[in-house]
């Protein structure tokens, strides 16, 4: 395993800067409301590498910010604290509960320590304490894993299968049981590839990668409340507001959407990418958006004009990118490209932001 805080230029193709759209209204400026963004021109992307012929295809933040894990390229999950040290070797280590590679990582939002990872391979959902190397539970499931995400209140969790079903475990104790533990609910699955709750758990927000809207649920009954158009091409990516102001929808037509949470109604689009919109995210502040694509960059605009500000050259194309909860520093994974009589393919995760 080796370690590069920057790569080389040789590395990296020339990236275009993305088109400014035109000018927003005064008063929706950071100017006109006080809001000082951070330089982010002035930091450089921070590219660890791991010796791989596989990429790293997750990276999630804990609750607190305080930790990072990666996952993707064998049966391994990688935790990092991040404001210590980065280098590979410096991972935590958590093997055991899968006997394959593992695909995709979600903290609990209610507890730094607890995670749970899953396989499309083995077709498994394992529980984890951080503060201990054994896994807590293991989940096998009938149909392949590849997306999951806790409820706020961290006793739900929905899961997404390789068909495009949506499924739920619950957290609980039945009958006799002393302990409580995470179990398949008996809820039927409905269609998605992804879904996102809302701040207060009572609802949720479902995309299709073949559908060119998403569809909002109740929960948990899932009774659909409404289903806006979003996209040509399907719908690719989702990210909420921590303000709760905006839902953001990313498509195949690279074109990014924020919608008005109260009506459905989509107020802004941004149009600085140039690819297939693989992940979105916003800062905490709900002041910036990142954007991960198809190709090697990372954009970052703001909100409320829907403006960029800073587009980050990559070594890979993210197939994820995550905010931490309290910074304004973000983080990404993938895999590098191989070229012909050039160096092979490695895993990358990489921060960019104020890490300190």
């Amino acid at each position: 395993m080796s370690v590069q805080p920057n790569g080389g230029k040789d590395d990296i193709e020339e990236i275009p800067p993305p088109q400014k759209p035109p000018s927003p209204p005064p008063h929706t400026t950071f100017a006109a409301r006080g809001v000082h963004p951070p330089t982010f021109s002035a930091f450089k992307p921070r590219d660890y590498r791991i010796t791989s012929t596989q990429a790293m295809n997750h990276v999630a933040w804990n609750c607190d910010g305080k930790k990072l894990a990666a996952v993707g390229i064998d049966k391994i999950t990688r935790v990092w604290t991040p404001e210590k040290s980065m280098e590979p070797r410096s991972a935590t280590m958590f093997s055991g509960g899968h006997s394959d590679d593992v695909d995709y990582v979600s903290w609990n939002p209610t507890h730094p320590d607890l995670f749970c990872t899953s396989s499309q391979r083995d077709r498994r959902i394992v529980f984890w304490d951080a503060r201990q190397s054994r896994h807590i539970q293991q989940i096998s499931l009938k149909s392949a894993p590849v997306y999951t995400n806790y409820s706020p209140d961290g006793r739900w969790l929905i899961w997404a299968s390789t068909q495009h079903q949506m499924y739920t475990l619950t957290f609980g104790k039945v009958a006799e049981e002393t302990k409580e533990q995470w179990r398949l609910s008996d809820k039927d699955p409905v269609t998605g590839t992804t879904a996102i709750f809302n701040h207060s758990g009572t609802g949720l927000v479902l995309t299709h990668i073949s559908e060119n809207g998403f569809r909002v649920l109740d929960f948990p009954d899932f009774e659909v409340r409404d289903h806006p158009a979003a996209h040509v091409g399907g719908c690719s990516a989702v990210s909420l507001d921590p303000r709760g102001r905006y839902l953001a929808t990313g498509g195949h037509d690279s074109i990014v959407n924020l919608f008005d949470l109260q009506d459905w109604i989509c107020v802004r689009t941004i149009t600085s990418c140039d690819h297939s919109i693989n992940a979105l995210s916003f800062s905490f502040d709900g002041e910036y958006i990142a954007i991960a694509s198809g190709g090697n960059y990372i954009d970052i605009c703001a909100t409320e004009t829907g403006i960029p500000l800073h587009r980050v050259t990559s070594l890979v194309s993210a197939s994820t990118v995550g905010w931490h909860p309290s910074k304004h520093l973000f983080a990404y994974c993938g895999q590098t490209n191989a070229r012909e009589g050039g160096p092979p393919a490695v895993a990358v995760v990489s921060l960019f932001g104020l890490v300190e």
